[in-house]
Order: structure tokens, then sequence, then C-alpha cells
């Protein structure tokens, strides 16, 4: 259902929430078109936690439908037009096209229809929400912040794309106070949103596919941004060069934070990164805190520190003590697929991460070799091939900080397959501008073959992608296993 933004997408946002206005009270049965996915899971496991009846579909089996089973859901795969008969609304992803057996069915039923972001728009209304966005951090900061209030007794709702450790979900039912949120900046249904507090974590030339130009994704962030309140706060990261060129544009109350600018609001100086945390001196207005206070973090990475420090920022500016506010994320246990230890086999052990952009892997890896290591193995699996055309060089610099490379091919995400984006092409382009020998390996059960032969004791293994790359730290390890049951983990040399 995804189209470029411009005025008939908004108009469409309209015209479902309209609708979905005019059920009122007697919205009942929810059914969940792609429930398998992150974002739609949570919205799901969310309404089933406030009482509505909730059933969903999706193509094809998955962890998170398994858990939405054992939560009571019905979720049938794969679609079906008579899935929709008994429901009151039908919920369904950008991702699912319009002549999807069930969207059909139910608009010649008179059913309603609406996307994700309109769904989660409703739920939001009545709380005091707090929205995070950005290119990057999103899903770790918006983590950060909905631990940090449950840890301080405030028990938000939560809906995030990461599972959470804390909550053992990426949702979360509370109290009808606070709402949290992960505002998904690749399509404009985070403007239907109604932040008392907005997060802006980033911003660089990404989903262009979708807003048509850089200019145009940064209008609609300025939009976001100034949906906040005057009784609201935008919170926004100072060390993002984008965001301090927006700055004039955001008309509403704000307060920056940052680790290099010093013109920040919230600034951290005194960095400290060791392999299992980092920890910063911080500075604030004299009216938030009048004396400076150290924050520790138990997530390792400077992008984990900046994460913290807008995590921190929301709860001076929502108020809360400085005294829970610490412990709360020191205490943090990071979200899934964000620098996850899978475990370790023979002196070899496996980290997974969700980077899927250049910087991200950039992060990544300079957080990867602040950790006890021989080698750094890592399997990318490139994630769409619009991304690939627009970063490949940047990817090949990103990942020079490797020693050896495992590429898969690209995982498609639902885009054409591109016939000059072939995997020999890319390991090629990659080596070349990464100066390190690349392995090419087409699938992920082939990438985790050729890691765990590759290994040797000492080597930190990182799987990365936003695909499903996340399947290869379980098979890497389980092979370990079996070549341990067999002797020594020896490695070839590469």
């Amino acid at each position: 259902m995804s189209e470029q933004s411009g005025p008939g997408e908004e108009q469409a946002h309209r015209e479902e929430a309209s609708a979905l206005a005019g059920l009122g009270t007697t919205l009942r049965r929810v059914h969940f078109v792609g429930i398998g996915g992150i974002g739609m899971s949570a919205l799901a496991e969310v309404m089933h936690g406030q009482g509505y009846d909730v059933s969903g579909s999706d193509l094809r089996p998955s962890p998170l439908i398994a858990r939405l089973r054992g939560l009571g859901f019905p979720v049938d795969i794969p679609h079906r037009f008579e899935l929709v008969h008994e429901a009151d609304l039908v919920v369904c992803s950008a991702a699912i096209p319009d002549r999807n057996p069930e969207v059909e069915a139910a608009r010649r039923r008179g059913v309603a229809v609406v996307r994700r972001g309109t769904m989660l728009a409703a739920l939001t209304r009545g709380y005091t929400a707090i929205a995070v966005t950005g290119t990057h951090g999103k899903s770790t900061t918006s983590s950060m912040v909905a631990v940090m209030l449950a840890e301080c007794g405030v028990d938000p709702t939560v809906v995030v794309g990461a599972r959470v450790p804390a909550f053992g979900s990426n949702a979360r039912v509370g109290r009808r106070d606070y709402f949290v949120v992960e505002a998904d900046e690749s399509e404009p249904s985070l403007l239907a949103l109604n932040p008392r507090v907005a997060v802006l974590t980033n911003l660089e030339e990404e989903h262009l596919e979708q807003y048509g130009s850089f200019d145009t994704l940064q209008d609609t962030i300025v939009s976001f941004a100034n949906l906040v309140p005057p009784n609201g706060t935008l919170v926004w990261c100072a060390d993002d060069p984008v965001l301090g060129r927006l700055r004039s544009r955001f008309l509403v109350p704000q307060l920056s934070y940052g680790l290099s600018a010093n013109e920040a609001d919230i600034r951290g100086d005194d960095l400290r990164f060791e392999a299992t945390g980092s920890r910063c001196l911080v500075r604030c207005p004299a009216e938030i805190h009048p004396e400076p206070f150290h924050l520790e973090v138990g997530v390792p990475g400077r992008h984990n520190l900046l994460n913290a420090l807008g995590a921190l920022a929301v709860g001076l500016t929502l108020g809360l003590p400085v005294s829970r506010l610490l412990p709360a994320l020191s205490s943090f246990e990071g979200v899934e697929r964000r620098f996850q230890l899978k475990g370790e086999v023979g002196q070899v052990r496996v980290i997974d991460d969700y980077a899927h952009h250049p910087t991200e892997v950039s992060a990544v890896l300079e957080t990867a070799r602040r950790q006890p290591h021989e080698r750094l193995v890592v399997l990318f699996q490139p994630h769409r091939y619009s991304r690939v055309r627009q970063f490949i060089d940047r990817f090949g610099e990103a990942l020079s900080e490797a020693d050896l490379i495992v590429l898969t091919d690209v995982y498609a995400a639902g885009e054409p397959i591109e016939a000059d984006a072939s995997l020999e092409r890319l390991a090629s382009r990659i080596e070349t501008r990464s100066r390190r020998p690349v392995q090419p390996a087409p699938t992920v059960d082939d990438a985790a073959r050729v890691a765990s032969e590759l290994a040797r004791p000492g080597d930190l293994v990182l799987t990365l992608g936003a695909g499903s790359i996340g399947e290869a730290g379980d098979l890497i390890l389980d092979r370990l296993r079996s070549q341990a049951a067999q002797g020594p983990v020896t490695g070839n040399e590469a």
C-alpha cells in the first residue's frame, strides 16, 4: 500500500482516521493482515491487552507468530479472503498490497481498512505520548525510554520495533497515562501522531523511494517535530548535522542533547568507552539540574551512550528524578538484534546486530573493535536493492574495519531483483572499497557454514543486516558445537 509521499498519501491517512473514528465504541474485532511484522505484532499485542478480539494472518510462520499464538491469538497462514468476514476493522502494514485477498474482501464488505500508522496514532489518543524517530537508534532509544519509565514507576504502554528483554516482548500494556512509541520515519503516517514529547535521534538520506527526495523527508520530520504542543518538548540530537541545520525550523519548546556539540542543552563530557558499557559526565542547564552527574550505560558503543543521553533528556523533561533515571539506564540490558551476544563455542563469540545502513555498520564495527578478539569476522546481508544502489561504496568503507567479510545475496524485502546487483559483482565492489577479503555465500545457510569453517579460537563473529541474517548466529553456534564434538576448533587460514 506504500506509494510516494504526497497530498494523496496524506488524504488517505485522513480518510482512514475518519473511518476509524466512525466505528466508535462498536469496534470489537480487529484483524491484522501481516501480523508477523515487528511493528504489527506489537500493535496487535497491545490491542489484545486492551480487550479487543484480535486475529491475524501472514504469509509464513515466524517466532513472532509463534509468540502471538501462544498468547491465544488466532493467526492463519497464508492470507485468505474469508478471514475478514467477522472483522469490524482490518489493519495492514504499508507492505501489504491493495490486491491482497483479505484487503479486497474487507472493502467489498464495507469493512474499514487502515494502515498500521493510523491505528497506532488512534491508540495513543488520551495518553501522554512519547514518540521517537530518526534514521538510526529509534528502537534502542525508545526502548531505553520505556524501560526507564517503567523502572521509575510510570507504567507506560509501549510499542517499539524490537523485542525488549525487560518486557519479554516488543510491546507492553500499562496504565492509561504514558504511551511510548517508535515512530517509523519511512512513511508519513508518523504525522498522524500527537506526541507530547517527540525525540529526533538523527536524519540521513533514506527511504527516498517513498519520499522522492531528501528535502521531502526533511520537511516531513520538521512537520513531525512541530506537532509538539506548547506544554510539550522536542528532544533532538545536536550531534547530528542535518538536525542542526533544521533547528531554525523547529517552532516548539526544545531540549537538545549531544556528546560532541558544545551547544547541546544536555551534554556528555569526559567520555569513557569500554567493552561492556560506557559512561560520561552529564551537564545540564541549571534550571534542570544544577550539578554535573555521571551517567553509566550497560550496553557498549558510543552510539548507545548517545541514545541513553537522549532517553535521559526525555526523563528530565518529564520531571522525573535523576536518582531514579540513572539506575534505570545503567541496568538497561539492550534490545534484541542490537549487538546481541548469541553465544560462545570454542572461544568463538557470535554477536548479532540489525545494522543495515553504512552509518550503523560503522558504529557496530567500532564497538566490536573494543571487544576482546583475535579477528573480526563479519557476515553481512545487504538489505534492499535500492539501499545497495545508493550506498554500495559506503558499505565497503564501513566494512573495512572487519578482518574477513562473508557476503550474502541481497535481502530484497519485496523489491524486484536487479540483475546488475549480482553477488559476485557486489563482493568485488566491496572487496575493492574495503581492502578486505570477501567470501561470497549466497544464502544464510551458506554464510553460516563458511563462517564456522573460517572461525578459530579468539575470533569475534558478527552477523549484520535487517533481513534473515538474524538466523545465522544460531546456525553458526550449532556448527561450532558439532565441530567441537569432533575435535578442537582450528579454523582455516584466510
